[in-house]
């Protein structure tokens, strides 16, 4: 038969890897990067020494060169460590992905050679009035000669204080609509580059997010990533790679969540027994289980569909969908069967809550993967 569950030797060990550099790396320090809002340098520059970044990257650029089930394997390791930290080492990954499937050999072994080098990267299409709806975007690049100039602010944008460049989504002709949108590069020290203070946010607060302003900032015909007018189908594929990751993660903080809840109803006792063996608890524990199950496995096939060069949009939006909700549905009840203690930020399900709700709303909010899935079932019929 040609369906097989189990993971190879190499894989199990990549697995093993990010699991032991959680456990002993993020684990330990999750609640004070949460606490603090730090940027977590230490932890970057210890995942870049055991090639735990730019994982994505071809090996011929120098990075890991892993297809994106290894990724998800490894996302959700992170994610049961810390949210935050693991979005934080995964944003270069998400900025890559426009380069890999769109850039020329030379962009590639400029940009993402930079990155394997040290540099960190932030990928730009959220605008505060262009969130969900991509195409509703109102940056702009005119073009000048052999250059384009810059114009727009980008919100919600992962790692932008520490990025040295940011992969930029803005219209070259808005009269093509969404087939107007191009994709360009732009470096952190161009005049009119400007990132605000970082945003105070619920959770993941371990992982830097600001808005980027682009005013009249003039860039190299080079730095356009693909044609004119392939932004928006270059933004479509880096959904569709990035999801089912996404959905790798959501299933390690559920996982994480779990967990905590199993050993804190094993060792909590009420009315003379522990309180797993109560029905109204046991069950919750019985729920998150079939769930984040369920969760993984969407991840996977939505990894391995990609990893087959098979269209994944519907998948990787099952995935994307299933697993946020579940990892909001385990952490709240994780919370419930914690009772009063869940809700003290000494205990780790309460951070595990606050960080799962952005998982129902960042690369693409649980609503809009529901609008994609529709139209997936339908196209065709």
């Amino acid at each position: 038969m040609s369906i097989n569950f189990h993971l190879s030797e190499e894989q199990k060990m990549l697995r093993e890897m990010a699991h032991d550099f959680a456990a002993n790396e993020i684990v330990p320090v999750a609640a004070h990067y949460d606490e603090t809002c730090e940027f977590p340098w230490d932890i970057v520059k210890k995942a870049r020494e055991v090639g735990l970044i730019n994982t994505n990257i071809p090996a011929e650029y120098g990075g890991g060169g892993l297809h994106a089930f290894e990724e998800a394997l490894i996302g959700e390791e992170l994610a049961w460590g810390c949210t935050g930290i693991s979005t934080a080492l995964n944003i270069n990954n998400q900025a890559s992905i426009p380069i890999i499937v769109a850039g020329s050999e030379e962009q590639k072994k400029k940009w993402l050679g930079s990155l394997v080098d040290g540099a960190m990267a932030s990928y730009c299409v959220t605008e505060p009035g262009a969130g969900s709806d991509v195409a509703g975007m109102q940056s702009t690049a005119r073009k000048v000669g052999n250059e384009y100039v810059i114009n727009g602010t980008k919100t919600f944008i992962s790692n932008a204080s520490v990025a040295d460049f940011y992969v930029v989504f803005a219209y070259t002709d808005k009269s093509q609509k969404h087939m107007g949108v191009s994709c360009f590069v732009v470096e952190r020290d161009r005049e009119g580059v400007s990132v605000s203070k970082k945003f105070d946010k619920m959770g993941q607060r371990a992982s830097d997010t600001a808005e980027v302003t682009f005013e009249e900032v003039v860039v190299p015909e080079e730095n356009r990533i693909g044609p004119e007018g392939a932004g928006f189908l270059i933004a479509m594929k880096v959904f569709d790679a990035s999801r089912p990751g996404v959905a790798a993660a959501a299933v390690g903080l559920a996982r994480r969540a779990m967990e905590e809840a199993i050993n804190y109803a094993k060792e909590r006792e009420a009315f003379g027994q522990p309180i797993y063996k109560f029905q109204a608890v046991g069950h919750k524990l019985a729920d998150m289980a079939m769930n984040i199950e369920a969760a993984r496995l969407l991840a996977w096939r939505a990894a391995w569909l990609l990893d087959q060069g098979t269209p994944n949009t519907k998948f990787a939006s099952f995935a994307k969908a299933f697993a946020a909700d579940t990892a909001m549905k385990v952490t709240t009840d994780a919370v419930q069967i914690f009772g009063g203690y869940g809700y003290m930020k000494e205990y780790p399900v309460e951070k595990l809550m606050r960080d799962a709700k952005v998982f129902q709303i960042y690369e693409g909010t649980s609503e809009i993967q529901r609008n994609i899935i529709v139209r997936e079932l339908v196209k065709g019929r």
